[in-house]
């Protein structure tokens, strides 16, 4: 089994301290990046007893304001994949939100193309976050939501993260060496990971998804052989999470399909 180093971004978010073991019980190196030194001990607690290496390092993603900045982190830790689980959590009203989900995560995309040694980076971002409808979602589902969430309760995340996901789609499209992973979550909720509907949800609201499925499905797709660029949707559902995995890594599964980038 290849031995992998992730640069997790947003190492002290709940999905992240899911996700740490996971990648550490692959025998991987994890660099966990993490904003105060008072949150150090949660995250080592993480890697007891497990094989792979944990690393902590104490920087704030908010201080990321360029790509030479973004660079600097990752020639220090010179990981070969990058997990992006950061975010302003809703906090520091909207410019703390356009500076962490939308510029810092912007940077650390066009520095990790920049270094051709780093090889996938999966981006964690929601399910809702597109432009248009989904022609497989039920009529009319999509407008209620768009109105409600997207251009209502969340519209500076939404325009922050709709950035995001389409400068990795179209960085990681063109670059030879890097796949972008971009994971959709639906709705969060902190209930045990069963089985999952991956790739094309039915729905958009149907269902929530649990924490700890992102976690599992987030290290199934950096373990996946083959995996492409692609924006890959996630909900609580009826497949097991390696087989649903390894189906839409198999069949190209994309749900930007229908976005202008999916076809530029």
């Amino acid at each position: 089994m290849t031995s992998h180093h992730v640069l997790l971004l947003g190492g002290h978010g709940k999905i992240a301290q899911l996700l740490t073991p996971l990648l550490l019980k692959r025998s991987w190196t994890v660099t966990s990046v993490i904003r105060t030194s008072e949150q150090t001990p949660a995250i080592e607690k993480l890697g007891a007893g497990l094989p792979g290496k944990l690393n902590v390092l104490v920087r704030s993603i908010e201080d990321v304001t360029s790509q030479d900045k973004a660079l600097s982190i990752l020639n220090e830790v010179k990981p070969d994949y990058i997990a992006w689980s950061a975010g302003a959590g809703g906090k520091g009203g909207a410019e703390r939100t356009f500076k962490v989900d939308r510029d810092a995560a912007v940077h650390f995309i066009n520095a990790a193309a920049s270094v051709p040694t780093i090889t996938k980076f999966l981006l964690i971002s929601y399910l809702a976050s597109r432009r248009s409808g989904a022609s497989w979602w039920p009529a009319g589902e999509w407008d209620e939501y768009n109105e409600k969430v997207n251009n209502g309760v969340l519209a500076n995340y939404y325009k922050a993260k709709i950035e995001a996901d389409e400068t990795l789609y179209k960085v990681s499209k063109k670059s030879p060496t890097l796949v972008g992973i971009d994971l959709r979550p639906g709705t969060l909720t902190d209930d045990p990971a069963t089985k999952v509907e991956f790739g094309k949800t039915k729905s958009i609201a149907k269902n929530g998804v649990s924490r700890e499925a992102v976690a599992e499905v987030a290290s199934h797709l950096l373990a996946a052989d083959g995996v492409k660029n692609g924006w890959y949707d996630l909900l609580d559902g009826d497949e097991d999470i390696p087989a649903a995995v390894e189906r839409v890594v198999r069949e190209n599964v994309d749900a930007a399909e229908g976005e202008a980038i999916y076809d530029a």
